[in-house]
């Protein structure tokens, strides 16, 4: 989109991560509530977590990028690792065309995703064990569909 809003320009369904919105869906059986963000908000919040609607468990161990971030993954040319050594590139690419199902069902413009998450991050994902500029497998697949993405801080 090339219009770029603030949270408060935001209107009708938005995507947002689950953990954000105080739901234990992290790897950790944690979340990561950042409530605020939605005050005085029109909005419809949908809650999403990539990870658990591509089959992962909760709790399930960390997982992190080898060989790139989404894009490259979704361009076959980078895997997930966790940190029990499986593969689980599958699991996080299955969970993005879920979300991105979800956004073209209900006609969504906007998602608010959590950032550093191999899923969701918007500017910062984990390459091995250092954290690199770059994007989650659904923020680059619903980058890729035109929505309009920030993380828990506005930051688009």
């Amino acid at each position: 989109m090339s219009h770029k809003p603030s949270f408060e320009q935001l209107t009708g369904p938005v995507l947002v991560s689950a953990c954000l919105l105080g739901i234990p869906c992290r790897y950790n059986n944690q979340s990561k509530p950042h409530l605020e963000m939605l005050k005085g908000l029109d909005i419809m919040p949908v809650p999403v977590c990539p990870e658990q609607l591509g089959g992962l468990p909760t709790p399930r161990p960390a997982s992190f990028f080898i060989g790139g971030g989404g894009n490259e993954v979704l361009a076959g040319g980078a895997k997930l690792m966790n940190r029990e050594g499986s593969d689980v590139t599958n699991q996080f690419v299955n969970g993005a065309v879920y979300v991105c199902a979800i956004a073209k069902y209900l006609n969504v413009q906007y998602a608010i995703l959590k950032e550093n998450s191999p899923s969701c991050g918007i500017h910062q994902i984990w390459l091995e064990d250092t954290l690199i500029p770059g994007q989650g497998v659904t923020a680059a697949m619903l980058n890729q569909m035109g929505l309009c993405i920030m993380n828990e801080d506005g930051v688009e």
